[in-house]
C-alpha cells in the first residue's frame, strides 16, 4: 500500500484556533443508521471481483460492473425520486415555497416534499461504471465536512442522509457539521438530537461566533478524524460511487487536491441535472479581476487521457466541493485565517497546491449535485464584518502567491489597491519553508492556457469615476444592469460600484468583466468574453487635453444631459462630451 500516514507539519500561527467550539460527539461508529420507521438505507454493494489492484491504479473492464457499483438499487416512490423536480401547485404552497426562497435561496417547501433518502440522477458518463478501483483496506478514509448557517431542513439532513446512503461504509469515518453559530433555533436545538440515530458517525460542532465559511471549514477539518478532508456545501446530493473515485487519487499521491464533477440541483423545483453536456470535460481558470470561470481542456491534458473518463489535471477549482488529505491541508497552512467569510479560497488553495509541490485534478467519475441558490433575499453576511471582505481576500492571495503578476490583478481591480489585508508575513514565510515555485512557473506549466483565454490586462490609461463637466453632480452609471443593457447617467455618489470605470491604453472601456460598446447612438454593456476568448483591446480613446471619450467605431464622442449618456458628433467646445476621471479607492 503506497499511501503513507504523515505526521501534521507544525506551525504556531496554524495549530491555534481563536475560535471555541463546542461538540457533540461520541467515538466514530460506522453501525448502519435506523430511518424513524427502522428501514435500512441503501449501502452500497461491493461485489468481490478479481482483478489485481495491488498497484492502487484503477482498472478498466469494459461490461462489467466495477467493485464498488451496486448492483441494484431501489427505487423509493414519491416526489423527486431519481432526481426529478417537484413543481408546487396548490396556491398556498407556493406562497410559502417563495418565502423559503427569500430565506434560504432555495425552495424548502418542495424539499420537504422529497424523501430523505432519494436517489438522484446518475449524471456519470456509462463508462464510469466499469471502473474497478482500489479495496477499501487500501483507501484512506474520509471524514466530510458541511458548513451551514441557518440552513434549511431538509436539505440539510438530506445531504448527510446522501452521504451516508452512497458511500462505502468502511471508508466513511464521519461526518462534521459545522455550524457557524446559526440563529435558527429549529437547527440548533433538532440537528444534534436527530443525529444521534448514527450513533457517532455524525458529530456536531457549533461555533461560538460567527466565523464565516471559510474557517468554518478548518474548524471542522481539525474535528475530523479520517485520513482525507472532503468538503462539500450543505445542501448537496451525492451520485452512486462517488467517494471511491476521489480517495484513490489521493491514495496514489497524498498532495492531490481532489474535485468531483459539480451537477447542478435547481433552486426551485430540486430538479438535479448535469451541468456538461455532449461529454465536454472542462477545468478551472479564472480571469483576472478573481472571477471564476471554466474552459475545455487543452488537447494536451485530453491527449494523456486512454479513457475519456480518467481524472486530469485542472488550474483551479470552483471553491465548493473538494477532497484532500487533512495532513498535507494543514502542512500548506490550512486556508489562510485572514481569508475570511467566503471568496478567494479556492484560489488560495489551488495556487499553493500546485506551486508547493502538489496537484489538483478533476475526478470525472465522481459526481455531487449541488443547489445553486436562487434570489434569496436574506443577507447572510455576519452582522460586523468588513463589506469588502471578499476583495481583501483577494488582494491577500495576490499579494502572497502571485509575486509581479500581482500587478494584473490590480489594472483589472484598480480600486482595491488600499484595502487594509492586514500582515502577510507568516504566510510568505511559510510559502519560501514549504519550496514553493514562482507564479510564473504555475502560469506556464499549469494554468497554460490563459495567455490564449484571458491574456494579461493592459493598463489603465484612466480609471474611477466619470464624472461630467457641464452636469457637475452627474457621473457615468451602469445602474447595475444586466449584459446588453444600456448605461446612463445619474447623482455622483463617490463609492464605486456601479459608477466604477476603467478605460484601457488599448481603448477597452469596461467595468467589472462588461465590456462597453457603441450601439448606434447608444452605449451597450457586453461580455469582454467572447467565443471563449477575451482580447483587450476597445474602440475608445480618451483625450487629456480635450477630456473627450472618442469612439473608432463610430467616430462620435460620449455626451451627457442630466438623464442619460449617448454618442453624439465631436465637439471639442462642448463641456457636456468633457469627462473628468477621479480615482476612487475602497
Amino acid at each position: 500500500m503506497i499511501y503513507i500516514l504523515f505526521v501534521l507539519y507544525s506551525l504556531h500561527l496554524f495549530n491555534s484556533d481563536n475560535h471555541e467550539i463546542t461538540t457533540t460527539t461520541s467515538p466514530p461508529s460506522h453501525i448502519k443508521k435506523k430511518e424513524a420507521e427502522n428501514k435500512e438505507p441503501m449501502q452500497v454493494d461491493v461485489p468481490h471481483v478479481k482483478i489485481d489492484l495491488s498497484n492502487l491504479q484503477p482498472v478498466m473492464t469494459k461490461g462489467v460492473l466495477g467493485n464498488y457499483e451496486p448492483k441494484k438499487i431501489e427505487k423509493i416512490p414519491g416526489p423527486g425520486e431519481g432526481g426529478e423536480g417537484v413543481i408546487l401547485t396548490d396556491a398556498k404552497e407556493k406562497e410559502l415555497g417563495d418565502k423559503s426562497v427569500a430565506e434560504y435561496g432555495f425552495n424548502e417547501v418542495a424539499s420537504d416534499k422529497i424523501s430523505l433518502d432519494r436517489h438522484t440522477r446518475d449524471t456519470r458518463p456509462d463508462e464510469c461504471k466499469y471502473w474497478n478501483y482500489p479495496s477499501v483496506e487500501k483507501l484512506p478514509t474520509a471524514s466530510v465536512i458541511l458548513v451551514f448557517y441557518d440552513e434549511g431542513w431538509s436539505t440539510l439532513v438530506r445531504t448527510i442522509h446522501s452521504v451516508i446512503n452512497t458511500s462505502p461504509k468502511e471508508l466513511l469515518k464521519d461526518i462534521i457539521c459545522v455550524d457557524d453559530y446559526s440563529d435558527d433555533k429549529h437547527i440548533t436545538e433538532r440537528l444534534p438530537e436527530y443525529i444521534k440515530r448514527w450513533n457517532g458517525l455524525v458529530k456536531y460542532v457549533r461555533t461560538k461566533q460567527r466565523v464565516g465559511l471559510v474557517q468554518a471549514r478548518v474548524v471542522g477539518a481539525r474535528a475530523a478524524a479520517g485520513d482525507v478532508v472532503v468538503v462539500l456545501d450543505a445542501h448537496c446530493e451525492c451520485v452512486t460511487n462517488w467517494l471511491p473515485p476521489l480517495l484513490t487519487r489521493i491514495a496514489l499521491n497524498r498532495k492531490t487536491l481532489a474535485v468531483p464533477i459539480v451537477d447542478g440541483i435547481q433552486w426551485d423545483t430540486l430538479q438535479h441535472n448535469s451541468v456538461y453536456f455532449g461529454g465536454s470535460l472542462n477545468r478551472g481558470i479564472w480571469e483576472w479581476g478573481f472571477l471564476y470561470k471554466e474552459t475545455e481542456i487543452p488537447k494536451r491534458e485530453r491527449d494523456k487521457l486512454q479513457y475519456p473518463t480518467e481524472p486530469y489535471k485542472s488550474p483551479t477549482h470552483a471553491g465548493g466541493l473538494l477532497a484532500i488529505e487533512k495532513n498535507w491541508f494543514f502542512e500548506l497552512g490550512g486556508y489562510d485565517p485572514d481569508i475570511k467569510i467566503w471568496g478567494g479560497e479556492q484560489y488560495e488553495l489551488s495556487f499553493k497546491v500546485w506551486m508547493c509541490g502538489g496537484q489538483l485534478e478533476w475526478v470525472t467519475c465522481s459526481h455531487v449535485g449541488h443547489i445553486y441558490r436562487g434570489p434569496r433575499t436574506r443577507s447572510m453576511h455576519p452582522r460586523g464584518a468588513n463589506l469588502y471582505q471578499s476583495h481583501v481576500n483577494h488582494m491577500r492571495v495576490a499579494e502572497i502567491w502571485m509575486d509581479d503578476y500581482k500587478k494584473y490583478y490590480l489594472n483589472r481591480q484598480p480600486s482595491h489597491a488600499h484595502l487594509d489585508i492586514g500582515d502577510t508575513t507568516e504566510y510568505k514565510a511559510l510559502r519560501q519553508r514549504l519550496n514553493c515555485s514562482s507564479f510564473k512557473w504555475f502560469l506556464d506549466n499549469v494554468a497554460y492556457e490563459m495567455p490564449d483565454k484571458y491574456p494579461l490586462p493592459p493598463d489603465n490609461l484612466v480609471w474611477g469615476e466619470m464624472r461630467n463637466v457641464e452636469h457637475s453632480q452627474t457621473c457615468a452609471d451602469t445602474y447595475g444592469k444586466s449584459f446588453g443593457n444600456e448605461i446612463g447617467v445619474s447623482g455622483c455618489h463617490g463609492q464605486g460600484g456601479n459608477q466604477l470605470f476603467r478605460l484601457n491604453v488599448e481603448g477597452e472601456w469596461s467595468t467589472d468583466e462588461r465590456c462597453l460598446v457603441a450601439n448606434g447612438d447608444s452605449i451597450v454593456s457586453r461580455y469582454c468574453v467572447s467565443s471563449g476568448q477575451w482580447i483587450p483591446k476597445g474602440e475608445w480613446t480618451y483625450d487629456n487635453q480635450t477630456r473627450q471619450i472618442r469612439s473608432s467605431k463610430v467616430s462620435k464622442c460620449v455626451e451627457a444631459d442630466s438623464k442619460r449618456l449617448f454618442l453624439n458628433t465631436c465637439q471639442n467646445n462642448s463641456t457636456a462630451q468633457k469627462w473628468i476621471w477621479k480615482e476612487t479607492y475602497l
